[in-house]
């Protein structure tokens, strides 16, 4: 008996420990991860050099009020910018808390400039996170329902639809944002085009509305760029950052830069936990072993082999939809539901997910060799094919 909040639709397993992209359950047996927890675990599990700063950290100081100054704090901070071109950094602890102050820093941005009920534009199918206000600026009522009365101040349309966003700017002066992710994850690995959000920034431009960007998924080198972003050769002027940041260290960042620079003040917001040494240490190692070891170009390069292996396995199977993404940010589209692949794959000793109903979703450490991809490919494939034809013979 567990006295735990029915919350989760927990698999039947409890991991005990893991190595590299290796997880092993209290009966001792292996599994292959491509969840990462869910893109988080960016150096796999058990790095030598992550377990040590933490550990070096724990025994120095791991929790120190934002009253004072955090020099770990200051280091990483400086360091994100110097690679996002981003001016400043709030430090909070997840990607929800991340968006949410995002979500206020639009609100006081269009407050000061004489909007009093400022508006922000989301996208369909978006995820944002689940406190109420990011759940009222996510696209999926399955998520919203029973949560209502929902924060108002939001306006949605179609994701990479440029002429949706044109109208609303053309009937609604309430607008001061735009928030969207560069990759959809939890809405089933859709990225958006280099030409839309070069459109949507010149829009934002055009209207003086801050352009901002969801990252806390795709970004951290996941996609082959340490933010996907880079890709388009814009520059946004908030970003939100986490799962990835802190390597499973609890950390999240929004960023700012241009006129979303120096809305907040002291006072205006704030964290009890953000930034602390020991997630912070934990993030900036993290940045550090990324580039010293290549993991970034070792994202788009062990993506880039994932989906074409797949494409091979899978090109003569029938309800094979697609199979896109970015780096390591993997959707296999069928045409039916596949939740049930999960507790298929759990019992071939792998670990994966679906989203969206219809998506196989495969978020690998950025730690993958070419031998583990492989292996991925090579084992997945089979329990595609036989789920779908056995979906086809019940039919």
């Amino acid at each position: 008996m567990t006295h735990l909040m029915n919350t989760y639709g927990r698999q039947p397993v409890a991991f005990t420990h893991g190595k590299g992209v290796r997880l092993y359950d209290t009966q001792g047996r292996e599994y292959l991860d491509a969840m990462a927890g869910v893109a988080v675990n960016t150096l796999g599990h058990g790095h030598p050099d992550l377990v040590q700063a933490i550990a070096r950290q724990a025994a120095e100081l791991i929790h120190c009020s934002n009253l004072y100054r955090v020099m770990a704090q200051e280091d990483l901070s400086d360091r994100l910018a110097a690679l996002s071109g981003m001016d400043e950094v709030f430090f909070c602890n997840s990607g929800c808390e991340a968006n949410e102050a995002a979500i206020k820093l639009a609100r006081l941005y269009g407050h000061q400039r004489g909007v009093e009920l400022p508006g922000i534009i989301v996208m369909e199918h978006a995820f944002h996170g689940r406190t109420l206000a990011t759940l009222s600026a996510t696209g999926n009522r399955k998520v919203q329902a029973g949560f209502e009365p929902l924060t108002p101040g939001f306006y949605r349309v179609p994701f990479s639809d440029i002429e949706a966003v044109r109208a609303i700017a053309e009937h609604n002066r309430n607008v001061v944002a735009v928030l969207f992710e560069p990759v959809q994850g939890e809405g089933g690995i859709h990225p958006a085009t280099q030409d839309y959000m070069r459109e949507l920034r010149a829009l934002c431009d055009q209207h003086q509305w801050l352009f901002m960007v969801d990252e806390v998924q795709c970004g951290i080198a996941r996609t082959g760029s340490w933010f996907a972003f880079q890709q388009s050769g814009v520059v946004p002027d908030v970003m939100t950052l986490a799962k990835g940041l802190g390597s499973g260290v609890p950390i999240g960042a929004c960023l700012a830069r241009g006129p979303a620079a120096g809305v907040f003040k002291p006072g205006t917001h704030g964290s009890t936990f953000g930034g602390n040494p020991l997630a912070c240490t934990a993030a900036s190692t993290t940045l550090a072993v990324v580039e010293r070891d290549g993991l970034m170009e070792n994202a788009l390069r062990q993506g880039d082999a994932i989906r074409a292996g797949f494409r091979t396995e899978l090109a003569d199977v029938a309800g094979v939809v697609d199979i896109r993404g970015v780096g390591l940010m993997i959707g296999i589209e069928l045409d039916r539901p596949c939740g049930a692949l999960v507790a298929t794959a759990l019992d071939a000793g792998l670990l994966i997910n679906v989203t969206s109903d219809t998506t196989i979703r495969l978020v690998p450490s950025l730690v993958y060799s070419d031998a583990d991809s492989a292996e991925l490919v090579k084992r997945l494939s089979p329990l595609i094919r036989n789920f779908l034809a056995g979906a086809q013979l019940a039919a």
